[in-house]
């Protein structure tokens, strides 16, 4: 992965980016990560290009994420968070922690952070799910508290600028 520019972001939002780079470089079985906001923006993300299948060079003839592109994690991830959320409230179950999707090519994690902001990770079908669910925890532990509507505002306009 290669590291965004965090250049110009506050001290909370570079350490964001940084939790980040580390949740994708030192966990085996990630492929990409996302940070999605309540109403479902992306205001993070492991690839610092969003490049999209029609411009990424897969590897092996395969892409590294859902089409190749952090933006179709975003959107997933926000679809699957409302989608729980919905039948959490029919089913009177409380809030939703945690949502895994298992594939035969690959899975799909999605922890709640705060307020409504998601975390979506994108695994290789031979991942340790029990891992990368620990790692996740972590991260939503690390975040979730600094995730502030401020915060959240820095790093929606740093990724539209970004694009």
């Amino acid at each position: 992965m290669t590291a965004p520019s965090t250049f110009g972001l506050s001290t909370e939002a570079r350490n964001l980016h940084w939790l980040l780079s580390n949740l994708v470089e030192e966990v085996a079985g990630i492929r990409s990560v996302t940070v999605v906001s309540s109403d479902g923006l992306m205001l993070l993300s492991s690839d610092p290009d969003h490049l999209t299948a029609r411009t990424a060079a897969p590897e092996a003839g395969k892409p590294d994420g859902p089409k190749g592109s952090s933006a179709d994690l975003a959107t997933i991830v926000s679809g699957i968070g409302s989608l729980t959320v919905g039948a959490a409230k029919l089913m009177d179950g409380g809030g939703v922690k945690q949502t895994m999707v298992a594939m035969d090519e690959g899975s799909v994690f999605v922890m709640s952070i705060s307020d409504g902001s998601l975390l979506g990770v994108h695994a290789t079908p031979d991942c340790d799910m029990s891992v990368i669910a620990y790692h996740m925890a972590l991260f939503v532990g690390r975040a979730g508290h600094v995730l502030t509507p401020e915060l959240r505002s820095e790093l929606r306009t740093s990724m539209e600028s970004a694009q």
